[in-house]
């Protein structure tokens, strides 16, 4: 499955043209499910196989889809890769104190780099990518929505 994983970011890569270096490894440390990680200090794409199949089995209950779900995660780190605003979000983020704004910068984070890896993922993989950015941004939809009420 390694190998599949590799061929499958290869690909992406390559697609994108972008300059990220890639490092792969099997589990992200801590408790959390992060099955990808992009570094903005190094440009670096961390990606976590052994989260990403956590994940295929908690959203779709199947290891079936683990190469859509692998390369929509990837794409989903390539678009943090390539934010052109990144670096500003990143600055505001940690120039605020004001939480519901530090919520919102957040969310546009994520959402800027959905935006991108919408571009990169075949039109038959969309119904699973719907999926994964639903339960990818509703964690930071709903502390807003939480902040909001």
């Amino acid at each position: 499955m390694k190998r599949t994983a590799q061929l499958i970011m290869d690909q992406l890569l390559k697609q994108s043209g972008s300059t990220v270096t890639l490092d792969v490894r099997s589990r992200f440390p801590g408790g959390r499910n992060v099955g990808g990680k992009y570094s903005i200090a190094n440009h670096n794409v961390t990606m976590y196989l052994e989260e990403i199949k956590k994940q295929c089995l908690s959203l779709f209950g199947s290891l079936d889809v683990f190469p859509q779900v692998l390369s929509i995660v990837f794409a989903h780190e390539l678009g943090h890769a390539e934010d052109a605003s990144l670096k500003e979000l990143s600055d505001l983020l940690d120039a605020t104190d004001n939480e519901l704004e530090r919520r919102r910068i957040a969310l546009r984070i994520e959402e800027n780099a959905w935006d991108y890896a919408k571009t990169l993922i075949p039109e038959e993989d969309k119904s699973i990518m719907q999926t994964v950015i639903y339960y990818s941004l509703k964690s930071y939809r709903d502390a807003i929505a939480g902040e909001i009420a």
